[in-house]
């Protein structure tokens, strides 16, 4: 059983904020493509089709088991919200309507179901909430009461025919299984919620952008269908996601002192500190991207120690090609000539040796090699056979 919170604990005004977006990307998946949204402008959320016509939606997260009442202040407090938009922007002649999403249901018997129900004559709505209004004594609502009075009969039924409350609105803990169980339905069971990590991953970040400014301008819902067929494509049968593109390992790069074994290799053979560097960023990226293909149960068993094997064998037989004219008596200036071209190899040549057909990201293949030469006690491929004899001297074994 979960504690309970602190008195002063900000939990549910912080589920509030995360509410937000997660909702309006289920909102963009469930209208129209064309459907383009706003969020934190003339309201929570901003909703424009592409006839024209615009949803202002206040969001309310509420606790467990809350009630919406005939007075309960967060709904009249976004009627005035919605209603300062409705005077500012033609009034009856306003193309907008109104929306409440909120977690709590509306009470039994409450006066407020009436803008629960599509159909319900807007004429009973506006003689509902006179007669609500005129019961409240709270100062906040009373600002409401007075800014309506500024309307005419017909403006009152007009706004209020406007105003739709949908109730019991799915929490901010459900919104991902909705998705899952609607939205993805044309994607393999067993990728969809890593899809849908990614896909909320990548909204999230969208919507910082939008509210810092990074990004200007409308959100549409094509923008995310088109994300999610992208994000898709990398789950088919003959694809991987590819998620380690341009990250880079935490901390500084040492290339001088970093001591493990594929990259005293690669000091073996004077490579420039540039690719030394360069092989320590495919490294860490391969590493981690079969980590997170490992943790999303995504790779076939046995399917990487094949993959292993292949590059090992393209490497020996490249290596013997390259290897054949040497012999023990070659000098160190040959086998290092002979690594550096075998390290070339592995390095830009081998682009079509793919785990999978359509996982083309170069790291993916360069870092293999890494790892493979980082094999302990003894490397799994070598470049310079001279080095690979010294270290088999100092481990005591056959190289």
């Amino acid at each position: 059983m979960p504690e309970p919170r602190s008195i002063f604990s900000a939990a549910e005004s912080g589920l509030g904020f995360i509410y937000q977006p997660r909702l309006a990307l289920l909102r963009l998946l469930s209208l129209p493509e064309s459907t383009s949204l706003l969020i934190e402008k003339s309201d929570d959320l901003e909703f424009d089709t592409a006839g024209g016509r615009k949803t202002l939606a206040s969001l309310k997260h509420k606790a467990e088991g809350d009630r919406l009442t005939d007075l309960d202040v967060d709904f009249w407090k976004s009627v005035r919200v919605w209603l300062a938009y409705y005077v500012d922007n033609g009034r009856i002649s306003s193309n907008t309507d109104f929306v409440l999403f909120t977690t709590a249901v509306i009470a039994p018997g409450s006066k407020l179901t009436l803008f629960a129900e599509v159909d319900s004559d807007p004429a009973d709505r506006a003689a509902m909430a006179a007669m609500l209004l005129d019961r409240s004594t709270s100062a906040t609502i009373g600002k409401t009461k007075t800014d309506l009075a500024e309307l005419t009969e017909d403006e009152l039924v007009d706004f209020y025919g406007r105003i739709l409350i949908l109730d019991g609105s799915p929490r901010i803990d459900t919104i991902s299984q909705i998705v899952l169980d609607q939205h993805l339905r044309t994607v393999r069971r067993d990728v969809r919620g890593p899809l849908f990590q990614r896909l909320e991953g990548w909204w999230m970040d969208l919507m910082i952008k939008v509210l810092t400014g990074e990004r200007i301008g409308l959100v549409y819902g094509h923008e995310v269908s088109d994300k999610l067929s992208s994000i898709a494509e990398e789950y088919r049968s003959d694809s991987l996601p590819i998620t380690f593109r341009g990250r880079m390992p935490d901390g500084r790069i040492d290339v001088a002192n970093d001591t493990r074994l594929f990259v005293e290799q690669l000091r073996d053979l004077d490579v420039s500190p540039a690719r030394i560097q360069s092989a320590i960023i495919d490294y860490y990226r391969a590493f981690e991207q079969r980590s997170s293909w490992a943790r999303e149960n995504l790779l076939i068993s046995g399917e990487m120690e094949e993959y292993e094997d292949r590059l090992i064998e393209e490497w020996g037989r490249f290596r013997d090609i390259i290897f054949e004219t040497l012999h023990d008596a070659s000098g160190d200036d040959a086998f290092r000539a002979a690594g550096r071209q075998l390290y070339k190899w592995a390095e830009t040549e081998t682009g079509e040796l793919r785990i999978r057909e359509r996982v083309t990201e170069a790291y993916v293949v360069r870092g293999a090699f890494q790892i493979l030469a980082n094999a302990r006690p003894m490397p799994r491929v070598h470049w310079n056979p001279a080095f690979m004899k010294r270290l088999a001297d100092l481990l005591g074994v056959a190289a």
